[in-house]
């Protein structure tokens, strides 16, 4: 266990940030709630359950105190005694006023490995699906207030959860910083070269694993169909490996845009890239948030995505969504985006809704948190 130098005062209070690792898109989840504290009284402890100990993570969680448990995957599978040990260590290390937990596991281990109330953030659809999840949430709710990285997921806990009050299971948009982001993005020019993608084409996006849940094969043949209407010469580049690689392959070669399409790997930190898109499209058949939709957005690339989850609550229009494997309506709107567009529209969009900023005011003004805030004074 590592853990940065930082001895408190005698009368400071802290924030216990709980996350299960830094890992693809939980990466800039400590910094967006740590931030949320930023000017308060309180100051932010995170602890990261799985992942080994890194400077950069440490940077990046705009955190005061930082600790790394370094445990496995499969230490932290059952019942995970080592790590309430370990929590129960650390909560009793400094005046702690609450939790916030991301996903379940670290909402089990705050919860039995110390008395803290207990903000649980869940980023995902399904976690109170099983009966076990249920009745040990129910039999501990005097202490846990829940919070959905969507309206989507929100709504999918209240459904399992429906004795609990509405005010105890809310939304909190994921967020970012927008100047950072860009900042980190380069050119147009750039990018395409880095890509291997010609300067001159119109170029539809796509990054993800290659599995069926991002559902790239709806995407190649909305593609397929716009192609003949499309700008000449332009391209379908699709950003991440997996399993369907070699069967993507073949349906794009089937359709007869085998050329037209191009897979590019797994390319590093590739929202770096994104100007090098006209389009980002997301075929994905339950995002529940859709971080990498802010990020084109950012871009100012016009993004196309799917009629569920939350991306809808993400891109905000109606015109940018299309139902879920319809790869007609998806033909569509690549045509209808490739003679007009809405990049500049994006970024106002994350201005208004997603920003650390919109986030802190709304968190602050939730019934749960001022209540919760009130109990603790």
């Amino acid at each position: 266990m590592t853990a940065s130098e930082q001895a408190p005062g005698p009368a400071q209070r802290w924030v216990l940030q709980f996350c299960h690792g830094y890992d693809g898109p939980f990466l800039d989840c400590a910094r967006q709630y740590a931030v949320l504290f930023k000017g308060t009284p309180y100051k932010v402890c995170t602890v990261y359950l799985t992942g080994a100990p890194s400077a950069e993570i440490e940077r990046g969680s705009a955190s005061d105190e930082v600790i790394f448990l370094d445990y496995s995957s499969a230490q932290v599978r059952g019942l995970k005694l080592g790590a309430i040990r370990d929590f129960r260590r650390i909560a009793a290390s400094r005046d702690f006023a609450l939790c916030i937990a991301h996903r379940f596991k670290p909402i089990y281990v705050a919860l039995l490995g110390s008395a803290l109330p207990v903000i649980g953030v869940h980023h995902a659809f399904g976690d109170y699906k099983r009966r076990s999840r249920q009745l040990f949430a129910n039999c501990l709710r005097k202490r846990l207030s829940l919070l959905g990285v969507s309206n989507a997921v929100r709504d999918d806990m209240r459904a399992c959860l429906p004795s609990w009050p509405a005010e105890r299971i809310e939304t909190l948009y994921n967020r970012i910083d927008i100047a950072a982001v860009q900042a980190e993005q380069v050119c147009r020019e750039q990018a395409r070269e880095h890509l291997g993608l010609p300067a001159d084409a119109w170029v539809v996006g796509n990054v993800g694993r290659l599995h069926p849940d991002k559902d790239q094969a709806t995407l190649i043949r909305g593609f397929a169909q716009a192609l003949p209407q499309l700008p000449a010469g332009s391209l379908l580049a699709i950003m991440g490996s997996g399993r369907l690689e070699a069967q993507l392959k073949a349906l794009a070669a089937e359709l007869g845009v085998g050329d037209a399409v191009r897979f590019l790997g797994q390319v590093a930190n590739g929202r770096r890239y994104f100007k090098a898109f006209d389009v980002f499209a997301l075929t994905s058949d339950h995002e529940p948030f859709g971080m990498v939709l802010l990020e084109a957005m950012a871009a100012r690339v016009a993004v196309l995505a799917t009629e569920c989850g939350g991306a809808p609550e993400v891109v905000g229009a109606a015109e940018a969504l299309f139902p879920l494997g319809d790869d007609a309506v998806l033909s569509a709107r690549l045509i209808e985006t490739s003679r007009s567009g809405s990049a500049q529209d994006g970024v106002i969009r994350v201005q208004r809704c997603f920003t650390d900023e919109v986030a802190c005011a709304h968190f602050w003004s939730l019934p749960s948190v001022r209540l919760l805030m009130q109990e603790i004074a």
